[in-house]
This record gives structure tokens, C-alpha cells and sequence, in this order.
């Protein structure tokens, strides 16, 4: 098989492998797409995933889907050719947390695509356990299977912050899990979302995904002006999808008192600071987000339902042998990039 290996900052190689049999309980599968992810270009562009150092080769990749290609003894349900998407996390299902219904705080967790631990989807053939393949609908492709996994991530931070129908909304950072937040915020009834995005092909892609306004934070005080046009006291809830620079602080400051605040970004810096009189003043509920927790089936079915809200983020697809020059376009902001898709 393929592999995509990241052997450095910045740096790519592919290499060919053998594919081990599936073993019992497992399937093996034929990625076919798998999205880039804003944590791959962490561990690309800066060697680590906040305190997490990448430990050299690694195998990035985590937003998969494809098709069966062997079936291991013992599994049931699953045929050659069938399609799926892919769930990159293994849980125990025994620890305290999995037994709560916390299975992405699971004590026993293996990310695959975790820098220096299990590989990721940057390669041709996986054997996962059944229980990780989602069957994706005949109204989905293949490609739009690649954003469940993110979706779900966006799902997840819904249920943390409850939006409720006819409530208002900020995304700061309009990358592809921001715009993926702004149409999920839509969907869920949210009357008015403003996003905040520097780039304005991103802020182009957020009108497209349901935004109602786009500020751009080098022009405006961003938070200033979604407290003026929110009725002078801020809004329901704001989602921090960038946390770079001021972008955590500026969250705060646009949320209504009794609002939430959503951290769903990475962060560069293993500390980050912001106004604790302002947070409690307000008496802010602030959330932070890890991954997504049995999500997926939902992401799945809503992708299905309305894939014409989410569809227009996949901008660009390149096979995987482009892997080094799809990720300097990433890394650069080029050519309108949203989300950009590996495929094999």
C-alpha cells in the first residue's frame, strides 16, 4: 500500500508497505478520500499539536472514507464494495468514561492519525474493527463521506452549547471546522450567525454556508460590532474556531451575559490568556471541545439531508502522490482553498 509519511516540518515521503490480513472482528479498507484537517497542519507546519510533539515518521489523517475491501472471520454486515466513512477513534467501551457515554475522554483511547502514535488515514489500506465503519447512504459520494468525522466534531459543539431556535451566534474563524459550525448553527434554527474570518475567500465560503454576516477582524472591532448589531448586549453563544491572537478574548467580548463560549480550536501556545473580570461578570459558561463523541451517525444523516448546505466546502481534491504540494497550498491560503480532500 501507500503511505504518506510526514518525516519532518513540512516535509513529505511516500513509501509502499505490505497490508497485514484483517483479524477477526476487523474490516479492511480501501481509503478513498480522507480530508486535511487543521490539527495535520499543526503537526506540519509546527512539529506538534500544542503540548503533543510529533515524534518523526507519522501518518496524519483522520477524516477518512472509502470502501470495504476484506472482510475479517467473524464480522458480519459488511461486504467487498461497500461504502463508508470511517471513525479514526478506538475506545475500550469499559472505563469509567465509556461507560457514562464519554467515549472521547476514554482513559484507554487510540487515535489513529496521533503524531508519533497510531498511523492515520494517509495510506491505501486499514483494518479497523467493525464497529468503525458507518455505512454512507447512496445519496452521499464517497468525497462528502469525508466530512462526517469533521461534521461531527461541529455536532459535538452544538450538544455542548445547546443552541436553542430563533437564538443568535458568532464563529470566529471561518476555516472548514468554522464554516462546517456556521451551517450547523443554521441548521439547527440559529436566526442569525455573524462569522469573523480574515481571509475573504473564507468569508466568501461563510456567506455561501449560511452566514448572515462576514466581519473581517482587521477592519473592524469585530466584537464591538456584533455587540452594536446584536441589540447592544452581544449574542446567545460564539464559537471560537481559530483561538489565534486576540480571537478567545474578542469571543468574550461579543457574547451576551449568560452566554456560552465555545473553544473549539487548537491553540499554537500552551497558554492562553483573556479577561477573567469579563468572563465573570457576565457569568459566561466557557466550553471546550474534545474531538466528538458518538456523533458521527448524526453528522452522517445530516450530511444526507442537506448536502447541499455542506457540500460547497469541499473546494479542491489531489491524489495522494500531491501530498507535500496540497499541503503548501493549505498552508498558504492559496487558490480559495476551504476544504481540501487526499485521494487515493
Amino acid at each position: 500500500m501507500r503511505i504518506a509519511q510526514l518525516v519532518g516540518v513540512r516535509q513529505f515521503r511516500l513509501v509502499e508497505e505490505q497490508t497485514p490480513e484483517p483479524a477477526p472482528g476487523e474490516v479492511q479498507v480501501q481509503v478513498q478520500a480522507v480530508g486535511v484537517c487543521g490539527s495535520d497542519m499543526h503537526s506540519y507546519a509546527e512539529g506538534a499539536i500544542g503540548d503533543t510533539a510529533v515524534a518523526y515518521p507519522t501518518v496524519l489523517g483522520h477524516e477518512p472514507a472509502g470502501v470495504v475491501a476484506k472482510v475479517g472471520a467473524g464480522v458480519t454486515g459488511w461486504s467487498v464494495g461497500d461504502r463508508a466513512a470511517f471513525e479514526p477513534s478506538l475506545f475500550c467501551y469499559h472505563c469509567t468514561y465509556c461507560l457514562r457515554g464519554r467515549q472521547n475522554l476514554c482513559t484507554s483511547m487510540r487515535f489513529l492519525s496521533t503524531p508519533g502514535g497510531d498511523p492515520g488515514f494517509f495510506r491505501d489500506r486499514v483494518n479497523l474493527p467493525a464497529a468503525n465503519l458507518l455505512a454512507l447512504p447512496a445519496s452521499l459520494s464517497v468525497a462528502e463521506g469525508a466530512l462526517v468525522e469533521p461534521l461531527s466534531i461541529a455536532l459535538h459543539s452544538m450538544k455542548l452549547a445547546a443552541p436553542v431556535l430563533g437564538e443568535t451566534a458568532a464563529v470566529f474563524g471561518a476555516g472548514p471546522i468554522g464554516l462546517l459550525t456556521i451551517a450547523a448553527l443554521k441548521a439547527a434554527g440559529v436566526r442569525r450567525v455573524w462569522a469573523v474570518e480574515p481571509l475573504p475567500h473564507r468569508r466568501a465560503l461563510a456567506t455561501t454556508m449560511g452566514a448572515d454576516a462576514v466581519l473581517d477582524p482587521k477592519a473592524v472591532d469585530a466584537a464591538a460590532t456584533i455587540a452594536r448589531e446584536s441589540g447592544g448586549l452581544g449574542v446567545s453563544m460564539v464559537y471560537d474556531c481559530a483561538t489565534k491572537t486576540d480571537s478567545t478574548e474578542q469571543s468574550l467580548r461579543a457574547a451576551a451575559p449568560g452566554g456560552r463560549v465555545v473553544l473549539t480550536g487548537i491553540p499554537s501556545e500552551l497558554r492562553v490568556s483573556f479577561d477573567v473580570h469579563l468572563w465573570r461578570r457576565k457569568e459566561l459558561a466557557i466550553m471546550q471541545v474534545r474531538r466528538s463523541n458518538d456523533e458521527m451517525s448524526a453528522a452522517r444523516d445530516l450530511l444526507a439531508q442537506q448536502s447541499r448546505l455542506f457540500a460547497p466546502l469541499i473546494t479542491h481534491q489531489r491524489p495522494i502522490e500531491d501530498v507535500a504540494a496540497a499541503f503548501a497550498l493549505i498552508d498558504r491560503y492559496e487558490d480559495g482553498v476551504g476544504k481540501l480532500l487526499l485521494t487515493f
